[in-house]
């Protein structure tokens, strides 16, 4: 019984609010302004911005050219140098390893998998490849032409070193 007054009163107490507001919504658009029913008597003066279809932005093409690409940094994954929007990759079928798998390469001409792709968290090696390694574009990503968001001052290794004063004694 203690227990249904309690939720009672939680319901009426949630309630409150929207009551004392005469059943206006706190719902505010978007571009951050009120809707109607806040900013007073609801007047349709056409579709609110919240409505409105607009045309998706343009997407970055995919560079497509089959080249494959200096990587950057130690261990950073393969960018994928061609288009992969339509393949499947699931539990039961992952489209990468119809090329990559070490017995298809041969085939294809892709490159094999890394050996990495092969062991299990505890560094033991498996006969297939590994489950956590197995959503390929968790990791691996198609190159586009898209434009720098931010600036970038990234130098790879080796610009780093020989612009590195030299020590002295060194010969």
């Amino acid at each position: 019984m203690t227990s249904r007054i309690l939720i009672a009163a939680l319901v009426l107490t949630a309630a409150i609010p929207a009551l004392l507001m005469g059943g206006v919504s706190g719902v505010v658009a978007a571009d951050g302004k009120p809707g109607p029913a806040l900013s007073g008597p609801v007047v349709s003066s056409g579709p609110h911005p919240i409505t409105l279809d607009r045309p998706a932005e343009a997407t970055n093409r995919e560079i497509v050219d089959d080249v494959k690409r200096v990587r950057n940094y130690a261990d950073q994954p393969p960018l994928i140098p061609h288009a992969v929007r339509d393949y499947q990759i699931d539990l039961n079928v992952n489209k990468c390893l119809t090329c990559h798998d070490r017995r298809n390469v041969e085939g294809s001409q892709a490159p094999m998998v890394s050996v990495t792709h092969f062991q299990d968290r505890d560094g033991q090696t498996l006969g297939t490849v590994s489950p956590r390694r197995y959503f390929c574009t968790q990791c691996h990503v198609p190159q586009t032409d898209a434009k720098p968001i931010v600036g970038n001052r990234f130098r790879d290794f080796d610009a780093v070193l020989s612009t590195a004063p030299a020590k002295e004694g060194a010969k």
